[in-house]
């Protein structure tokens, strides 16, 4: 499953460089999660990276994309592909 931050965001800025896939960006008001590029960094890391810098847990499961952790293993294999 994707990940999506909140509105709670406070646009800190920990999020966006430590994500492996370049998945986060500025959206028109807090920072936003592209669901096709987010593997919650299977293939990277044991743990999602924005997760656990994030100072005020603003980022959760995304539930408009669910994906099993072999999807998301398979979409890291494309994006990976693609550079």
């Amino acid at each position: 499953m994707a990940l999506i931050i909140q509105d709670s965001c406070i646009n800190c800025d920990m999020c966006d460089p430590e994500c492996p896939n370049m998945a986060i960006s500025m959206g028109e008001e807090v920072y936003e999660i592209d669901p096709n590029l987010c593997t919650e960094c299977v293939g990277h890391y044991d743990k999602p990276t924005c997760v656990s810098v994030c100072p005020i847990d603003c980022i959760d499961p995304d539930p408009n994309h669910q994906e099993t952790q072999e999807e998301l293993l398979e979409k890291y294999a494309l994006i990976q592909a693609n550079r």
